[in-house]
């Protein structure tokens, strides 16, 4: 089974409905990182105090079919094809992995399988 890791990139605020999403589309786990999103434009300025955009960044590491099935639901709720779009997505071929849990691989097959 080949694996794709799956970076998601969201407001802090959507988090938990990002997550939501990617398992009903049939994601197992996820590693959570937070940070700030800088961009090219000025931040703006409230009483000398910056208003920053806290994000999550989200990442799924999933059978390649099943990556696409994820980014593609996350695409679609979030519209990251718009202009102004609320994040980003993007995945990343795996050559080799270990440590993945037996269960979630299990899991993985199963899905694969309704998807046939």
């Amino acid at each position: 089974m080949k694996f794709t890791a799956l970076v998601a990139i969201i407001e802090d605020k959507d988090e938990d409905a990002a997550i939501d999403v990617a398992k009903e589309a049939g994601a197992g786990g996820v590693t959570i990182i937070h940070g700030k999103n800088i961009g090219l434009e000025e931040k703006k300025v409230f009483f000398g105090l910056t208003l920053e955009e806290n994000v999550s960044l989200l990442l799924f590491i999933l059978p390649r079919r099943l990556s696409m099935k994820v980014m593609r639901e996350l695409r679609l709720k979030f519209n990251m094809d718009s202009e102004d779009n609320s994040g980003m997505a993007f995945t990343i071929p795996l050559s080799h992995v270990a440590g993945l849990d037996t269960k979630e691989l299990h899991k993985f097959e199963d899905n694969i399988k309704t998807m046939i």
